[in-house]
C-alpha cells in the first residue's frame, strides 16, 4: 500500500493562536509532530498543511516537506483532502490510505500509526479508522477539549461529542473513550468525505468523523496501548512537556 501522512496545522486556533509553533522543550510542536510521524516506516511520504506561510516556512526551514492550502477550510479532514489532490497531481501518483495526524498531538508516535493502519489489511470495508485512547478522571471526563467517544460492541463509533457521554448516572462500570486525533483514510473515502455537505451535528460538536456518522457510514476505533495527550491550550503545552521529559 501507498501510504502517506497529513499534518493540518494552522496558526489561527480559537483556544490557543500560534499554536503549532509554541514550543515544547525547546522544540517548536509541529517540529515534535512531523518528526514522530517521519519515522514510521510504513509513510510513503509525510507533508504539512498549512494555511500560514510562518508554518510552511518553519517546516522547510527544517527539511521538511510542507504544502501551502486555503484558509477557507473549516475542517482538518477537507484541509489534507486539498493537500492530498496537489500533491497526487505533482507527483502523478494515487496513494492508497491517508493518514491524518493532527498537528497538535506532539506524542504520537510510530506504533500508534502501525495500530491504526492494521484494520485497513484486516477488513477491505473498513474506510476510516480513529484511535482512542481511555479517560481515567473526571476533570478530563468534563473537558470539552477532549472528544469523548461511545461505540458498539464491533468497534464501530456510534457518536462523538464534546459532552459527557455516556451519561455520569451510568459511568460505574463502564470505561470512558475519548478521540485521539490520529486518522487514516482510504483514499478514495476521504476524497468522497470532502464531497459530502457538512451536517448539523458535526457543526454542532465541532468534530469531523460526526459528517461520516450522519451520513451512514462507519468509523472504526481502535483502542491504543500508548499513552497521548493533545495540546488544546496552555495548560497543556506544560503538561505534555512534563510528560516528553520521562
Amino acid at each position: 500500500m501507498k501510504i502517506i501522512s497529513i499534518i493540518p496545522a494552522r496558526m489561527g486556533s480559537s483556544r490557543f493562536p500560534g499554536k503549532p509553533l509554541a514550543k515544547i522543550n525547546g522544540i517548536p510542536m509541529i517540529q515534535h509532530v512531523y518528526r514522530n510521524v517521519k519515522k514510521n516506516k510504513l509513510m510513503s511520504e509525510v507533508v504539512v498543511a498549512t494555511c500560514d506561510k510562518i508554518i510552511f516556512d518553519f517546516v522547510r526551514s527544517i527539511n521538511g516537506n510542507a504544502i501551502m492550502t486555503s484558509k477557507k477550510h473549516e475542517r482538518a479532514s477537507e484541509r489534507c483532502c486539498e493537500a492530498l489532490r496537489v500533491i497526487e497531481k505533482r507527483k502523478n501518483i494515487k496513494y492508497d490510505i491517508v493518514v491524518m495526524v493532527q498537528g497538535d498531538e506532539p506524542m504520537i508516535n510510530s506504533a500508534m500509526i502501525d495500530e491504526s493502519i492494521q484494520p485497513f489489511s484486516n477488513n477491505k470495508k473498513v474506510n476510516v479508522v480513529n484511535l482512542m485512547s481511555s479517560i481515567d478522571n473526571q476533570k478530563d471526563f468534563d473537558d470539552p477539549n477532549f472528544i469523548k467517544i461511545v461505540h458498539d460492541k464491533n468497534n464501530n463509533a456510534l457518536y462523538f461529542s464534546r459532552a459527557n457521554i455516556p451519561h455520569v448516572k451510568f459511568r460505574r462500570g463502564i470505561k470512558i473513550k475519548k478521540q485521539v486525533c490520529l486518522i487514516p483514510f482510504r483514499r478514495d473515502f476521504l476524497i468522497k468525505y470532502n464531497k459530502m455537505k457538512p451536517t448539523s451535528l458535526e457543526k454542532i460538536e465541532s468534530i469531523d468523523m460526526l459528517r461520516i456518522l450522519e451520513n451512514g457510514y462507519k468509523v472504526f476505533l481502535v483502542q491504543t496501548k500508548h499513552f497521548s495527550h493533545a495540546v488544546d491550550t496552555k495548560k497543556d503545552l506544560f503538561k505534555v512537556a512534563k510528560y516528553m521529559r520521562k
